[in-house]
């Protein structure tokens, strides 16, 4: 049975990205998201539901009939001053971007066991370096990097742990914000295809060879170092 990966966020942006790099490198993908990603299997859920999500995860390891990779890609963020954010959505971000990839990955943890598999986190260059009016995702951004780091010392030598650190990408992430908040006409953004090209190098170290974690970003990134 060829090599399984569950992508969260699989239906837009850098999620998008992996599963096509995926099916590139021969992986079968499953897509746990809100929408439909087109063309492989998948199951609808709100990921800030985190039982919801443990169930989708089980649900999809059951059709997979194995678990080789993980990638936590799914992410939401909604910018303004503390003060000014809607307690339900600073809430919503942080368990989006933070309790649920912590929820999926505690699903598949038994599966990604049994096969040696890997989880691949993605933080942000926000989860490195903080900014004004970005509270809850530069909470729950530093948050994975301080998890994946935990979990990395956890499951040594069982299951391959690797962080991955995107800077600004060009996707659809921005498209819903106050203009303020969105990139200048002067930005460089990544292509997302480039990030899921570290998240695949990762993935395909063998065994006993770990990448701990990657930066990945344009070089006149702003936001990092």
């Amino acid at each position: 049975m060829s090599r399984a990966i569950l992508v969260t966020g699989g239906a837009s942006g850098l999620g998008a990205a992996v599963v096509e790099a995926a099916i590139d490198a021969g992986l079968r993908p499953y897509v746990i998201d809100r929408r439909d990603p087109g063309g492989v299997p998948w199951i609808e859920c709100d990921l800030a539901d985190t039982r919801a999500a443990e169930a989708a995860t089980r649900k999809a390891i059951d059709e997979l009939g194995r678990l080789d990779a993980v990638v936590t890609a799914a992410g939401t963020d909604v910018p303004g001053r503390l003060a000014d954010v809607p307690a339900e959505t600073w809430e919503r971000v942080v368990a989006v971007d933070l309790l649920a990839p912590a929820a999926v990955i505690r699903a598949a943890l038994p599966a990604l066991t049994e096969t040696h598999g890997h989880v691949v986190t993605i933080s942000s260059t926000l989860g490195v370096k903080a900014v004004s009016d970005a509270t809850a995702y530069c909470a729950a951004k530093f948050g994975v990097v301080g998890f994946t780091r935990a979990l990395a010392a956890e499951l040594a030598g069982q299951v391959g742990v690797t962080l991955v650190v995107p800077g600004g990408m060009r996707t659809r992430f921005f498209d819903e914000r106050d203009a303020r908040y969105k990139p200048g006409p002067e930005a460089v953004l990544n292509d997302p295809a480039d990030v899921a090209a570290a998240v695949m190098f990762a993935i395909g170290q063998p065994r006993g060879c770990a990448v701990r974690e990657l930066v990945v970003c344009a070089e006149t990134e702003s936001s990092y170092p």
